[in-house]
């Protein structure tokens, strides 16, 4: 069964970054997220952050955090498992 925060993440990034020709499900879940097949550069990765933030009222202080949270979508997964409030995370 396909864990429901990567499904959440990966709309959240279609949806941010407003990827055309992309869907959700076509994003893999441990491929890297910067620099990989959905080309998102710094400037993606920046705005992604900005995002989650306010999404998951996280706070990502260091551009070496932002680098290991956005290794990929399962990396981002655990990230936010290790970091974000419980009642954000979808159950």
């Amino acid at each position: 069964m396909p864990d429901p925060l990567n499904h959440q993440l990966k709309v959240l990034i279609v949806e941010t970054l407003r990827l055309e020709d992309i869907t959700p499900a076509s994003i893999p879940d441990d491929e890297p997220l910067v620099g990989g097949g959905l080309s998102l550069d710094s400037i993606d990765a920046l705005e992604l952050v900005v995002r989650l933030e306010k999404e998951f009222g996280i706070k990502i202080a260091s551009s070496e955090e932002s680098r290991t949270a956005l290794a990929s979508v399962t990396a981002l997964s655990a990230y936010l498992r290790a970091h974000a409030d419980p009642a954000r995370l979808p159950a």
